[in-house]
């Protein structure tokens, strides 16, 4: 696949890029090259290819749901500056 130096230019400003001058010639034969590379890579017949094993397709072993700590609430609340109905209260920030 061919790109001219102005697609370059053109995807560099899209991309909020700033090639310089003197790369710019490279920069356009690397883009071509990667290019040709990805279109010989669309070209591989896959029919019949099992997809690689993927993480998503596991489950997770789960722990079973039960309290392991005891109640402290009102221990925890002596050092606080107010508390209301067992909620610690804390300044209005947002009016």
């Amino acid at each position: 696949m061919s790109v001219s130096r102005s697609d370059v230019t053109q995807i560099a400003q899209l991309a909020r890029l700033t090639i310089a001058d003197e790369a710019l010639d490279d920069v356009t034969d690397r883009f071509s090259r990667i290019l040709t590379l990805v279109d010989q890579l669309q070209q591989v017949p896959t029919e019949g290819v099992e997809p690689m094993s993927n993480p998503h397709d596991m489950t997770q072993r789960l722990r079973s749901d039960e309290v392991t700590e005891v109640n402290q609430r009102e221990a925890l609340q002596t050092v606080a500056p107010e508390v209301e109905q067992g909620y610690f209260l804390v300044p209005r920030v947002i009016d």
